[in-house]
């Protein structure tokens, strides 16, 4: 699970990264708005963790940009200001969770959890075209035929078909299943996307991995 931490007090945002970290999160810290709001809309994320007294751009922005992008990500804001018409500010500008500092790293962690598995509970498989993906397998299924995908294959096909016929670029994939901070290059994406395809082939899939030049890659069902 991949985590976009937005939080202008430095080493509060570091220590929460380490903590996140340790717990087998993905963690990316920036630490003003207008970065983060550039980071999230990427929508390579599962949850923003967002502070709200930020210079320049506050979390009450930030999470009002993301929302106006109709990006769903889940949003916990973490803020020193503890009014009732704050927290209603903040659920109003999009938050899901609204968490007073100081808190409990306890607190902070189920509020995590509980926004993740939400997230996760909305569905168990994703279909396009005669073809479905086991999220708790990592199994491609078309009729009677199946196939298990390698860790980074479920990521590439996972978001594939989170996009479906909206183009996905090699940069956004990159990111989201290698990291930041990887030295993956662009040719993994083909490979991966090669492995993919013959993976499809195999079990009778309609589903095609289509190329845009410059643009990425999306899927469509072949006709019959």
């Amino acid at each position: 699970m991949k985590i976009l931490l937005i939080e202008d007090e430095k080493l509060l945002a570091d220590s929460l990264q380490a903590l996140l970290r340790g717990k087998g999160f993905d963690v990316q810290a920036v630490y003003d708005g207008e970065t983060g709001a550039d980071y999230a809309l990427l929508g390579i994320y599962d949850l923003l963790i967002l502070d709200v007294m930020m210079p320049g751009l506050n979390g009450y922005q930030v999470a009002r940009q993301v929302r106006s992008k109709r990006c769903n990500v889940p949003i916990l804001m973490l803020t020193a200001k503890s009014d009732v018409t704050d927290r209603i500010e903040g659920l109003n500008a999009g938050a899901d969770y609204y968490l007073t500092k100081p808190f409990d790293t306890r607190e902070l962690l189920a509020c995590i959890n509980a926004l993740l598995r939400r997230q996760g509970d909305q569905v168990d498989q994703m279909c396009y075209g005669n073809t479905e993906l086991d999220l708790s397998t990592g199994i491609l299924h078309c009729g009677d035929k199946s196939v298990r995908l390698s860790a980074k294959e479920f990521d590439v096909m996972r978001f594939l078909l989170q996009s479906g016929h909206r183009n996905l670029s090699k940069e956004v994939l990159l990111s989201r299943v290698w990291g930041y901070d990887s030295n993956a290059v662009e040719n993994h994406v083909e490979v991966y996307v090669g492995f993919l395809r013959k993976k499809l082939r195999a079990i009778g899939s309609n589903v095609r991995i289509e190329a845009v030049r410059r643009l990425g890659y999306h899927l469509e069902v072949a006709e019959e």
